[in-house]
């Protein structure tokens, strides 16, 4: 999948006109029915099956909110599949109305920044299902897993279900990360995929249950595990590049500590430093050449990865600086080329520094405090372009591409994702210390 791109001077981006803001329009049935069409072909091939659990209980007209693990592009596919007749709005990033917009409006998409507060998208929201009476499907996660889990979810989501007040149905997909994982640029193996459509929450629920009680059921439906379901369900993926990219999510040797020489090809994965290679299973498990496998299954070894960013965030060792060739969104025309710069990511957040005038003077500087994001958008191969790591606000969206040879885009979500978490604490502790009576 592409997108419009242009080259253009920072200078000229930024007296662009801001996208004009549209209130969500009547998704069109059309569309949603040629959507349902060109998605058979592959649910066929995937031997698609939906299991629905409790849905009796949602009529066809009730507006509802939909949540939806994000897997792969196949989700858009399976959600119509499961969905189909009931119009319903999506949820989208922005950046996927570029050179789209008409068509995604059509759809009934709405747009929204990941990872960002957008009370806009609140607004529209309510919007929808009070009075267009329509539903909206979302995808909570925002972003899809790296290492086949769920991805976190923002806090704010059980008072989002509380605030709209309707049924909340769940999607949970089977099957689809494993046939094409992020990692390895969404190539397509052959795996068969099924999901449960789930009736979650009634609006009594959301009435009498508090925004805690809801986020608590929301965190347990949206854990998972795809190489354990892969390995537990006896899954072979026998693909004979099923560890190409591999190194962009276990980018850490856990033999020698080594950050920069993972190279995975092939099968496999070897540290360029050191010298050890594992080789990737076909029931999703790795196996070290040497006999002492550190961890047989991947989401362990990016959990320990997590580990070493947060020690690292807490003695105060963390920080990337890195050169990055930038390109910005400020509406929904293109994504535009500005020039080159500098991504430097430490406790304080981040900063931003670039595109260099005539007399070599960065005209662009941006920076980003840890708590504006409880998460971090980046990406693998973002639109056939490169690896990809993104920041900004619902004005402007920076999209820094990094210019060196060894994997950061993994390691700074989780540096951004645990320096939220180590922040919010401490401004927590702050505050009950400030409150506490003197003793």
């Amino acid at each position: 999948m592409k997108i419009t791109k242009r080259d253009l001077p920072y200078e000229k981006v930024i007296t662009l006109p801001k996208q004009k803001h549209k209130k969500p329009g009547r998704p069109s049935r059309f569309l949603h029915g040629l959507i349902r069409v060109l998605s058979i072909p592959e649910l066929l091939e995937t031997g698609f099956a939906v299991n629905k659990i409790g849905m009796e209980r949602l009529s066809k007209k009730e507006p509802c909110l939909i949540l939806m693990n994000h897997s792969c592009f196949l989700d858009m596919k399976i959600a119509s599949a499961c969905l189909f007749p009931r119009p319903y709005h999506i949820v989208a990033t922005s950046d996927s109305f570029i050179g789209l917009n008409l068509v995604m409006r059509g759809i009934g998409c709405i747009p929204t920044t990941k990872f960002v507060t957008d009370m806009t998208l609140v607004r529209d929201l309510l919007h929808t299902v009070r009075n267009r009476r329509e539903s909206v499907l979302m995808y909570p996660e925002a972003s899809y897993s790296f290492d086949g889990t769920a991805t976190t979810l923002p806090d704010s989501l059980g008072s989002l279900v509380k605030m709209l007040g309707v049924p909340v149905i769940m999607i949970r997909t089977y099957g689809a990360f494993t046939r094409t994982p992020l990692y390895n640029n969404l190539r397509a193996r052959k795996v068969r995929v099924t999901a449960d459509m789930e009736y979650l929450f009634s609006p009594e629920d959301t009435k009498t249950k508090s925004a805690e009680e809801l986020m608590a059921v929301l965190n347990d439906r949206f854990s998972f595990d795809n190489f354990a379901w892969q390995r537990d369900n006896g899954i072979v993926i026998d693909h004979p590049e099923r560890a190409d990219g591999l190194n962009r999510v276990l980018y850490k040797c856990p033999h020698c500590l080594s950050e920069n020489g993972m190279q995975a090809e092939g099968i496999h994965i070897t540290c360029t430093a050191c010298g050890k290679s594992y080789t990737l299973r076909e029931d999703g498990q790795m196996e070290a050449a040497d006999g002492n496998t550190e961890f047989p299954h991947i989401p362990d070894w990016y959990a320990w990865e997590r580990d070493c960013v947060r020690e690292a965030l807490e003695n105060g060792t963390y920080c990337l600086d890195i050169p990055v060739e930038i390109r910005m969104q400020v509406d929904m025309r293109a994504v535009y080329r500005v020039g080159t710069g500098r991504l430097h990511h430490d406790k304080d957040g981040f900063h931003l520094v670039g595109c260099a005038d005539a007399a070599g003077q960065p005209q662009l500087d941006y920076r980003q405090k840890p708590l504006a994001s409880y998460s971090l958008y980046s990406d693998y191969y973002w639109y056939e372009i490169g690896d990809m790591i993104c920041i900004g606000d619902t004005n402007t969206l920076y999209y820094c591409f990094p210019q060196i040879d060894y994997d950061v885009v993994a390691k700074t979500r989780l540096a951004a994702e645990e320096l939220y978490k180590l922040v919010r604490t401490r401004k927590a502790s702050s505050r009950k210390e400030r409150k506490s009576p003197i003793e």
